[in-house]
């Protein structure tokens, strides 16, 4: 009987997967994986390997017993897991291209988490995790699945209403790079900062912020005043805020909501891009050839410098952090996407937050906020509305529900421009969204 822990990694071939193996040599002695099943696609084949061989020769260099497994199959890969991790995309980056292409051609945000885009890769993402739910139900009941796949909040909601597995933790980098990012703004170490974090998935506010825990938020906030300091992204185009408006807010946003309170100037920003041929696609395309350039030197045997140019920076930090206070019961604090059970009066209780929780062995417990601040609580329930209806759609196969979930939108300016969107990105995501055929 092996006495190590075994990880089951699906989407391994992703670019991302250095920076998890990174996350489990640095924890490794309290963290005693025996075994990472990398498990991929047949179109994910080249990728896995150039990958997988990276994986290996970086646990090789640490000099740790982790033996790294690549696969095809998904199910060799989930038997007997104690922890299942998803970062897989369906339909690849050429699915993510026409989910911010077709938008932004009929003068609409072009995303891939938030609205139309958004909207697609949730009708795309939520069988497979449900069908993944139903293997690990059956071939590793005990387990639990940590997800990174976007939109982490759908999904993760999808999982917690539809599936047999309820051990479900969804995660996302940006409250980990939101923590990171005021972090260098007081030029203090990430470690003694803590945000309170309360929301949605891409929909989160910092409701405090703590260094050493003594409240920081209005300085915070001052700083941010200044349009040259900014909390972003790779991913997300920096916009300084109004001062005005951002001390009124009272918050810390987080960098989605440029898309929501810049939303004009983002889509201009878009639009001029879109214009020269150009979307955030065809940029993650051309780094991840580098990357995957960088990956096949035999040489090589630790995560590049360059992956910090994804969107994904710190991913590890926060995954492999997250199954670490899970396996050790160390009751530390972090923010994580989970069934609310009460943590935001204004959200349903069965609904899927991202809240600041204690991470236990038995999984995260959300630390009450009670109802959300006023001036942020009615758009928090119009997006959750949307994602509800959406996640029913992509589980249904109903065109009309997709259709509602596409016109509650926040981006979509009108029932007849949803449906046209709708009709169109329908048709050419045709091969991975059976349940609409």
């Amino acid at each position: 009987m092996n006495s190590g822990l075994k990880i089951a990694t699906i989407g391994g071939g992703s670019s991302y997967t250095p920076e998890l193996i990174e996350g489990f040599i640095k924890y490794y002695p309290e963290l005693p994986v025996s075994e990472i099943w990398l498990v991929d696609v047949e179109e994910g084949k080249e990728k896995l390997e150039i990958v997988g061989n990276l994986a290996k020769r970086m646990v090789e260099k640490a000099g740790i017993p982790i033996k790294i497994h690549l696969t095809l199959d998904r199910r060799e890969a989930l038997e007997n897991a104690d922890f299942v991790t998803t970062q897989f995309r369906v339909g690849m980056l050429e699915a993510r291209s026409k989910d911010e292409f077709i938008p932004l051609k009929h003068g609409v945000l072009g995303q891939e988490t938030n609205g139309p885009g958004g909207l697609f890769k949730a009708l795309r993402t939520i069988p497979v995790i449900l069908d993944i739910g139903k293997e690990m139900k059956e071939l590793c009941p005990d387990a639990w699945l940590i997800n990174f796949t976007n939109p982490a909040g759908m999904v993760t909601e999808a999982v917690l209403r539809y599936s047999p597995i309820k051990k479900v933790v969804g995660l996302c980098n940006v409250p980990i790079g939101m923590e990171m990012g005021v972090a260098k703004l007081l030029n203090v170490d990430h470690k003694r900062v803590r945000i309170q974090f309360a929301g949605l998935n891409h929909l989160v506010y910092g409701l405090d912020v703590f260094v050493d825990g003594v409240s920081v938020k209005e300085r915070v906030i001052s700083i941010l005043t200044n349009p040259e300091k900014t909390i972003t992204m790779q991913n997300i185009h920096a916009m300084g805020w109004e001062p005005d408006f951002l001390r009124a807010l009272n918050l810390l946003p987080c960098p989605y909501h440029h898309y929501y309170f810049k939303h004009g100037e983002m889509l201009e920003k878009e639009l001029m891009d879109f214009q020269e041929g150009k979307t955030r696609a065809t940029v993650v395309r051309e780094l991840e050839a580098e990357l995957f350039k960088l990956y096949k030197n035999p040489e090589l045997a630790i995560k590049p410098p360059q992956l910090e140019q994804r969107g994904g920076a710190y991913y590890s930090d926060a995954a492999v952090r997250l199954i670490h206070s899970m396996y050790t019961d160390k009751r530390d604090i972090q923010a994580v996407n989970t069934m609310n059970s009460g943590a935001i009066l204004s959200l349903p209780y069965d609904a899927a937050v991202e809240v600041s929780c204690v991470i236990t062995k038995d999984g995260p417990i959300p630390m009450v906020v009670g109802e959300l601040p006023i001036q942020v609580s009615g758009l928090v329930s119009q997006v959750k509305s949307f994602e509800r209806v959406a996640i029913e759609a992509a589980v249904t196969g109903d065109r009309r529900k997709a259709l509602l979930a596409m016109t509650i939108n926040p981006f979509v300016p009108s029932d007849r421009m949803a449906k046209v969107l709708l009709d169109e990105m329908l048709e050419v995501h045709k091969p991975y969204l059976p349940q609409f055929q």
